[in-house]
């Protein structure tokens, strides 16, 4: 990575429509080859010496920009971050097929990469199931976790259940299909995304954001991430954690987010009143509690006793 790049200022003014920060550019970032795995796009902001590391997990159907920008400037001030594109989203690797486990593993592999020893983990919807299970699979590597907008579980209702099966099976027929389009979306795709932008522009940079996941690929995300339940393990977890629970969110019901929380042991708890694009069209209500949440998990991870490989 090239630092110098990497730690330009996001200059953020005052909050647009629908409390969308009106900010003029973001960090440049890399292609990051992981051996074995693929390559994925990585933005690595340096932030104070000696601080804390976040390792940001965006959403589905988002990129790592379009999940983060609005927070990008203010988390630098406290930590190094980065943030990278996970599995068939936007420049993320393109694997045979999609699960959260590989996601999971994926987390591990950019921080060896990136001489990070022990991230806290920073998840919003998707990149929140990612993060349970990297600290599930890796609990000697994960030095926090920040679950933001997030669920432990996807299917409990029978519309749910329902929804997932036809939706599962479906996707599991056109397997390949969906990633022969995914990778022919990306080899259209600009090497690197734009980082700049004249103003006004905004909007048409995160439509090109949005753009670079493939519908294909999303189906295929669904399906994956629609037979996760940590509900057996939560209880095992032992990263200091904190819950940010989006209290008007339609996509994520509330009494779970609010569950996942009670279940994992001495997790604080932190409100937004906004929907489940809070990080992005909530901007100005969700930052300052996604900074409160990180501080005391950061401060709680400081005084933890080293946690035992097992």
């Amino acid at each position: 990575m090239d630092p110098d790049r990497n730690a330009a200022a996001v200059p953020m003014r005052k909050c647009g429509r629908a409390g969308v920060p009106d900010i003029a550019e973001v960090p440049g970032g890399q292609l990051l080859d992981l051996p074995g795995r693929g390559r994925t796009y990585v933005v690595d902001i340096p932030g104070p010496a000696d601080a804390p590391t976040l390792i940001l997990l965006h959403g589905t159907a988002s990129t790592a920009y379009l999940t983060w920008f609005p927070a990008l400037q203010a988390l630098a001030r406290s930590y190094r971050v980065v943030l990278f594109d996970q599995c068939w989203h936007g420049r993320g690797i393109q694997s045979d097929r999609f699960s959260v486990e590989d996601c999971a593993d994926d987390v591990i592999a950019v921080a060896d990469a990136l001489g990070i020893p022990d991230p806290i983990c920073v998840g919003y919807s998707l990149g929140g199931v990612v993060a349970q299970l990297a600290a599930h699979r890796h609990p000697d590597r994960v030095r926090g976790l920040v679950l933001c907008a997030t669920p432990y579980r996807f299917q409990e209702k029978w519309r749910e259940r329902a929804f997932h099966l036809a939706w599962g099976t479906v996707a599991d027929a056109l397997g390949p299909y969906s990633l022969r389009r995914a990778q022919h979306l990306l080899g259209r795709l600009p090497e690197l995304p734009r980082h700049t932008w004249a103003p006004g522009g905004m909007q048409r940079w995160a439509m090109t954001e949005l753009r670079s996941t493939s519908g294909w690929a999303i189906a295929q995300v669904v399906a994956a991430v629609g037979r996760f339940d940590s509900g057996a393990w939560l209880s095992t977890l032992t990263a200091p954690t904190a819950v940010v629970i989006t209290t008007k969110d339609k996509a994520i019901p509330v009494y779970r987010q609010l569950e996942m929380a009670t279940m994992i042991p001495g997790a604080s708890i932190h409100l937004v009143k906004a929907g489940h694009t809070a990080c992005a069209f909530a901007a100005d209500k969700f930052v300052p509690v996604l900074l409160e949440a990180c501080a005391a998990v950061a401060a709680r991870s400081a005084v933890s006793p080293k946690r035992v490989r097992r």
